[in-house]
């Protein structure tokens, strides 16, 4: 016969079980285990990472109070066939089951894609994805198969100016195609219908306008003289005067490390070499800015077709009209220049500039 006492002890035992299972379960389910202070925190989830890998970073970094809750719910819910690359955002005080749905759905954060300079589309490969999956072998080959079925008329010379440089959002596993056609569309966003008329009544096509920017910004060391150089150098284009810019040959010989233009670089024989060949390259010899392009664009109306740097070096230069005013500010600058030589203050990066 069956003791009433042992029928009771069962039961009791029983109900003790079921009552920590069910509050266990509630902890596991609904009790904030994120551990991320009073902040928001991110968790990047490499693209084949797997949830062993998702496990382990939570733990590394410290991001759920109990990682073995975490592990056990995640696999009721069968997120550790379900793991999804991107960066995510975890809030404070978040449950398991909170954290859990969200990393399963994917529903990821965006991120930044953000390059500022570069002479050619290699130098701002590396940059471009440091925030996100593909590799910048993946973005240059993207780049290149844009470049070659275009419909917007970009060549190898002038796909540079499609890039305008600036910060932009993105996910995180964004391909390198679509980020080529997303920074395709920030272009045209750019060239919106005043910066078009702007460039229709100069008599210049955006790319060409691109082409210019390249060069004034490559010549202007105070951002204040931009539109006042562009200014010259349309003067020039519009006279069929060469443009005579020291930063085309520099571009032409492939050698970035030249201080000083020689006369043995304006004998190079390359369509960018402007002492040679009249009017503009055919492309851009660096990525023009916001701030060059708008320089072009809004550039200053004068008559100034020369132009020298100062002979306080302060990195301003002289303008004039006059050849022979040119002269006697080249002349200044050769002086002090010389003077500076015989100091032994000269600066490697000091050169005369004769447009």
């Amino acid at each position: 016969m069956i003791n009433k006492r042992s029928v009771w002890a069962f039961l009791v035992l029983s109900s003790v079980l079921v009552s920590s299972f069910a509050y266990y379960a509630y902890q596991i389910v609904y009790t904030a285990n994120v551990n991320v202070g009073k902040e928001k925190t991110y968790i990047m989830i490499p693209v084949n990472g797997s949830f062993d890998s998702v496990r382990d970073s939570l733990y590394k970094y410290n991001l759920v109070n109990d990682v073995v809750s975490f592990s056990f719910l995640a696999k009721l819910m069968n997120y550790a066939e379900s793991v999804k690359p991107g960066i995510y955002e975890l809030e404070p005080n978040m449950t398991n089951i909170e954290a859990i749905r969200l990393l399963r759905a994917g529903n990821q954060v965006a991120t930044f894609v953000t390059y500022s300079y570069g002479r050619t589309v290699a130098d701002i490969a590396e940059p471009m994805v440091k925030n996100i999956a593909i590799t910048s072998g993946e973005f240059l080959q993207a780049v290149t198969d844009y470049t070659s079925s275009n419909k917007d008329g970009f060549t190898e010379e002038t796909i540079i100016g499609m890039f305008i440089p600036n910060t932009y959002q993105v996910y995180y596993t964004v391909t390198a195609q679509a980020l080529v056609e997303k920074l395709n569309k920030e272009y045209h966003k750019f060239w919106n219908d005043e910066r078009l008329l702007k460039a229709k009544e100069l008599g210049l096509s955006p790319k060409e306008v691109s082409i210019l920017a390249s060069i004034v910004q490559a010549e202007s060391v105070k951002g204040d003289e931009s539109p006042i150089i562009a200014g010259l150098y349309y003067n020039r284009l519009k006279r069929g005067i060469p443009l005579q810019a020291d930063p085309t040959l520099i571009f032409a010989s492939g050698d970035f490390t030249i201080k000083r233009v020689l006369n043995k670089h304006k004998e190079i024989d390359s369509p960018y070499n402007t002492y040679k060949y009249v009017g503009l390259p055919p492309g851009p010899i660096n990525m023009p800015s916001i701030q060059s392009i708008d320089a072009v664009l809004n550039y200053a109306t004068h008559n100034y077709i020369y132009m020298c740097a100062k002979e306080d070096f302060s990195g301003y230069h002289n303008f004039t009209a006059s050849l022979s005013q040119h002269n006697v500010n080249a002349k200044k600058y050769q002086r002090a220049l010389s003077a500076e030589i015989r100091k032994g203050k000269l600066l490697e990066n000091q050169s005369l500039e004769n447009k």
